[in-house]
Parts: C-alpha cells; structure tokens; sequence
C-alpha cells in the first residue's frame, strides 16, 4: 500500500529532523570549533566545523551568496514536498516515496540552521563554547547563520595502494551532518533503482 504524506512525515520526516537537530545543538553548545572525540575509532570521529556553504563545504561569497543559497534550499525544500505530494497521487513505489522523504528531511535540516541559529546561538572559536539566546544577540541575523557539520571518517588509503597521490590520505575528507547523510545516501539508493523507479515510457 502507497504511504500517505502524513505517513512518511510521522515515519521518516519528523525522526529525521529531531535526531539531527539534537546532534547539533549538542555538538555546537558542548564542542569548541576543531575539536574532536572518538566516536568508532580509527573509523569515524567527531570534528564539530561549522559550514556557511552547502554539502561538504561548497559555498558561495558574500551576504548576497549566503541568502542565495538559504533561498534556494527553501525553493528546494518546497519543491520536493510537492512532487512527493503528486507521486503519492500516482502510487509511486514505496522504496521512491520514502528515498525522497529523506532527501526532504535533510534539506529541511540544514534550512533551520542556516535560517534560525544565526539568532539562537553565539559564536562559536577555537577554545570558546557557544552560548544559546547570549545577552549580546546571535551571531548573525536571520537566514545567514551557518550548518554545524560533525561526522569524519578517518579511514586512510593504504601506504601501498597503486594511486600514489591517494595512498596515505584520506579515503572520504569532507566533514558532514546527518542531513547531509540522509540526502547523499538517498540520492545514490534512487540512481541505482532508476529504472524501477522512473520507468522511461515508450
């Protein structure tokens, strides 16, 4: 049976959302910027980072770029909960419906850090430790503060893998979050079931 709009809401949207913005209240009030712990070690640590771009640290410049991208994730956010709508109305495969849930709960995710913690939080340094709702005001205005970023896998390459220029590095550097996670992960799970779930019409 097709799951309705408020299914997928109670069952993934809302889950999301609340174990990802636990994550990062906890980390951006209880870790200064840089420092690490051990989560599963020589495999995963926490690094809180802050990101004033998208995924991974892509970001454009400036006040202008900032609320660009703010706007776009909205736009985008929106969007994704209309085609989920409409697809729902074609009795779209569960495994899509649900794969597009996440992806909508991810944007979602970082939307209200870049949208509110701006105004909730005080800067966070190296060696100084955010306050929430501090008497000097936030540390930026509405819809410009920053995505709080923590996940680092810290698995190398080899020393003796074939590709020089990786042996030794880093297999996955970027620093992310669970939305982030929830997006990429879902994203790649529709590629490999395109055909299963965007039959091209003859």
């Amino acid at each position: 049976m097709t799951p309705t709009l408020r299914q997928l809401v109670w069952r993934v949207l809302v889950p999301v959302l609340a174990i990802d913005q636990l994550i990062k209240v906890w980390v951006k009030t209880s870790f200064t910027v840089g420092e690490r712990l051990d989560f599963v070690p020589a495999i995963l640590e926490l690094q809180f980072i802050e990101n004033d771009g998208m995924a991974f640290g892509w970001a454009l410049p400036g006040v202008a770029g900032k609320l660009l991208l703010t706007g776009f994730r909205l736009v985008a956010a929106v969007a994704i909960g209309v085609y989920i709508s409409r697809r729902i109305k074609e009795k779209a495969p569960k495994g899509l419906l649900y794969s597009l849930t996440f992806v909508w709960a991810g944007a979602l995710g970082n939307i209200i850090d870049s949208a509110i913690y701006g105004r909730i939080f005080g800067r966070s340094g190296w060696g100084t430790l955010a306050e929430v709702w501090p008497s000097e005001g936030g540390y930026a205005p509405w819809f410009q503060g920053n995505v709080v970023d923590m996940f680092h896998f810290v698995v190398t390459w080899p020393a003796w893998f074939p590709v020089e220029a990786w042996a030794g590095r880093e297999v996955f550097p970027p620093i992310w979050n669970l939305a982030d996670a929830a997006i990429s992960v879902s994203v790649i799970w529709m590629l490999l079931n395109q055909r299963k779930y965007f039959p091209v019409v003859a």
